[in-house]
């Protein structure tokens, strides 16, 4: 209850600011960017004074404090202008909403709740695409609880957290004020995900050109797969494949249905067999919103910077035509909206601890438009008051944080033409344009298409989004080049603006044409299979994570050992001892740390080399502070302990029903 109260507090006071800032906006876009702005300032308050007093309830009640301060300061420095009224085109929007972005909401918090340990019988359950990273986000979620900042990584102590961590420090927020792990997950991934879907529709509707088009920019963006499924009923009656080699054509009809909703990453979207079918444009739901939590809090952020700089910028050509449904045309640039910069300077400056891709994505998009509205009405002033203070407030999380691990690293940002068509620059795999047809689908030539016409509000927007497209095409930003889909991601989300409004232009101009509304049906089809198979395919998919007796430990090891106490154990990613109870670990999984640029192999060299001679190679322990030893399953079977000496020499402290222990590393028994 005291989470949710403090939540309020600061969603409350999000929207107070943006009111007192922006009361010429329309209403529904005010109150999304001040939810927003909310849960940005919730977020980076309690973390600001974490350097001080540690990531503790005394430091997050002290954040409220400044809260109090910039509220009060946005009242003092407010738009005198009246407050604009619920109109009739918030109503329609609000339909709109009510159409396609609550039913995506409640998938989202359903997909939620199944995905982020779901309780069965004592055990944790996950889906399939929560099952490789959700324990990463686990481990940095429960081990931040009290944590000194500026914080180490729990499964590589001694380096500093580089990964963006506000998205998981924002559920350790939740877990202090009492809330349980899985809901603390649960909650602020679903009130995300519900933010991303409205907030969506409402940058739709400030770019397109009405309510039709809304609607498909939505979907585009949503239910996003490609051509993939047609693998899949490509010579349905024989059976062309088996469950390894071209598995969506294994089996006949039904069969390869079936595969999809059960196999292991068999989805038509992003499909394990990545050399045969090259299909990775996977669904940005399943695949990105619920398991990659920065990816979602960066969304979160992105869209309302985007809203805001965009109604800043483009007004003169929302001007000539268009609807707008969420509020007036914005400010000329003449006249210097300087509340409205200011504050999307300050959104803009905080998403590199957030989501580094995100900022990296608006910057490419601000350029962009910068330099398109530079060639047409030579206006910089705007430009460098909103660049200077998003530069001056991200300057300190780069350099501090991002620049720190990427810097003398060759596997972080290096050249690569055509992402992951061209792994490790070995050559393409299918032909340049195909490969983008296949991935995108019919959306992708509606874009092209519309890209023809001699619209120069199309061509701003698209002036944005393709330097996010040119430069993503030839450099790769991390050492996992699937990666730079996080950048893709956002060309598409405004290019799918652009396709929507043509695709609405194109079924006006067949008017009188009987069969246009079988054409219509039909490029639905084509455009939502892949994605809807997909989701299908996570609404069904169901995995246990944690046993019983994962959780029993994970609770022993709350209880009765300290927050900064370090296990030695194996490397593996489902790890109760990091992911449930926050303790540091000498080595997590490569899964992880080998893109995050860590080089492993000494620390899991000595893991062995302790595990196979507990008694002779004391100094190990020491050399890492360990304080406790895990002996389970998965260091018998990679470890290969010596268990007669660890037996012999250290104190087992605890046992559970399934034979895991955990020895004292203190004093020897023999010494």
């Amino acid at each position: 209850m005291l989470s949710l109260l403090y939540l309020f507090v600061y969603l409350l006071a999000g929207v107070m600011i943006v009111r007192c800032l922006l009361p010429r906006m329309g209403v529904i876009a005010r109150v999304w960017v001040g939810l927003t702005l909310g849960i940005l300032l919730m977020m980076w308050l309690p973390a600001l004074f974490a350097f001080f007093v540690d990531f503790s309830v005394l430091g997050h009640l002290l954040s409220l404090i400044p809260l109090c301060g910039v509220t009060f300061a946005a009242y003092a420095f407010r738009d005198k202008a009246s407050v604009r009224p619920f109109e009739k085109k918030d109503k329609q929007l609000l339909i709109l909403m009510a159409c396609v972005a609550l039913p995506l909401s409640l998938l989202g918090g359903y997909l939620q709740y199944t995905h982020c340990l779901r309780d069965v019988n004592g055990n944790l359950h996950v889906g399939q695409t929560t099952y490789g990273d959700l324990p990463l986000h686990l481990g940095i979620i429960t081990s931040l609880r009290n944590a000194p900042f500026p914080p180490d990584y729990s499964i590589m102590p001694g380096e500093r957290l580089t990964y963006p961590f506000l998205m998981d420090s924002f559920s350790t927020t939740f877990m202090l004020f009492g809330m349980p792990l899985n809901i603390a997950v649960i909650l602020p991934g679903t009130l995300m995900m519900a933010l991303v879907f409205a907030g969506y529709m409402i940058l739709a509707a400030r770019m397109a050109s009405g309510k039709r088009a809304v609607i498909w920019a939505t979907l585009f963006v949503f239910i996003n797969g490609g051509l993939g499924f047609l693998y899949s009923i490509d010579m349905m009656g024989v059976s062309l494949g088996d469950g390894s080699t071209n598995s969506l054509q294994a089996g006949t009809w039904l069969d390869r249905l079936e595969t999809i909703l059960y196999g292991w990453y068999l989805t038509p979207a992003n499909h394990a067999e990545q050399g045969y079918y090259n299909l990775r444009w996977s669904n940005i739901i399943v695949d990105m919103f619920v398991p990659q939590r920065t990816f979602l809090g960066g969304w979160c952020m992105l869209l309302p910077c985007i809203y805001l700089l965009y109604d800043a910028s483009a007004g003169a050509f929302t001007r000539k035509r268009g609807l707008c449904l969420t509020g007036e045309y914005a400010l000329r640039f003449e006249d210097y909206p300087v509340r409205q910069l200011v504050l999307l300077g300050v959104m803009a400056g905080g998403l590199p601890l957030l989501h580094t891709h995100s900022f990296l994505a608006l910057g490419m998009i601000s350029a962009g438009w910068m330099i398109y509205d530079l060639c047409h009405r030579g206006k910089l002033m705007p430009w460098l008051l909103y660049g200077g203070l998003a530069c001056a407030l991200a300057a300190p999380q780069l350099f501090g944080w991002t620049f720190a691990q990427t810097t003398g690293n060759e596997r972080f940002v290096y050249f690569q033409f055509n992402w992951v068509n061209n792994p490790g620059g070995s050559g393409l795999r299918d032909g340049y344009l195909w490969f983008w047809i296949k991935n995108i689908g019919l959306p992708l030539i509606l874009l092209a298409l519309s890209l023809f016409e001699r619209d120069r509000k199309r061509r701003f927007i698209a002036s944005g989004a393709f330097v996010i497209f040119v430069i993503s095409e030839f450099i790769i930003f991390q050492p996992n080049e699937y990666d730079n889909n996080k950048l893709f991601y956002v060309w598409w989300a405004l290019c799918a603006v652009l396709a929507a409004d043509y695709a609405v232009e194109l079924y006006d101009r067949m008017k009188g044409l009987c069969s246009r509304r079988v054409l219509a049906v039909m490029t639905a089809v084509c455009c939502f299979a892949t994605g809807t198979l997909s989701i299908a395919r996570e609404c069904v998919s169901d995995y246990q994570m944690f046993s019983s007796s994962d959780v029993q430990l994970a609770a022993w090891v709350e209880e009765n050992t300290d927050r900064e106490d370090t296990f030695i154990c194996w490397t593996q990613h489902i790890n109760p001892v990091s992911a449930l109870a926050g303790r540091d670990i000498v080595c997590g999984p490569g899964l992880w740390l080998y893109y995050h640029g860590f080089n492993l192999s000494e620390r899991e060299n000595d893991i062995r080399t302790f595990y196979g001679s507990p008694h002779g190679r004391r100094d190990i322990l020491e050399k890492y502070s360990v304080d406790y030893i895990l002996l389970g399953g998965y260091e018998y079977n990679n470890a290969f302990p010596n268990t007669y000496e660890l037996e012999e020499n250290y104190d087992c402290v605890y046992e559970a029903p399934d034979g895991t222990r955990i020895f004292a590393a203190g004093e020897m028994k023999n010494d």
